[in-house]
């Protein structure tokens, strides 16, 4: 007899703290940002400019590394061929 009343009493702090872990999700900010489709339109802006920066600061950083170490080994005829006019390209006329 005693059980019922004990699964019901465990169900309703289950519920409530359901019910409180709903209301931390939905005052979260990511939730918010998507809950306004302007919001969401500029954030994404954002990150995508972030995104591109990101890559080309990368790519030149690597770009710079390759052509440097390409550039040490010139002993090797056409990867020093190859290397040197990659660093007269960098360094301009």
């Amino acid at each position: 007899m005693d059980r019922p009343q004990e699964d019901l009493d465990r169900l309703h702090r289950d519920l409530g703290r359901l019910a409180d872990e709903v209301g931390a999700f939905n005052a979260h900010r990511l939730v918010r940002v998507h809950n306004n489709v302007w919001r969401l339109m500029w954030w994404q802006f954002l990150r995508g400019l972030a995104f591109g920066l990101g890559t080309v600061v990368g790519a030149t950083a690597l770009v710079s590394v390759v052509a440097l170490i390409l550039g040490q080994i010139e002993f090797i005829p056409i990867i020093g061929e190859i290397a040197r006019a990659i660093i007269e390209e960098i360094n301009g006329p």
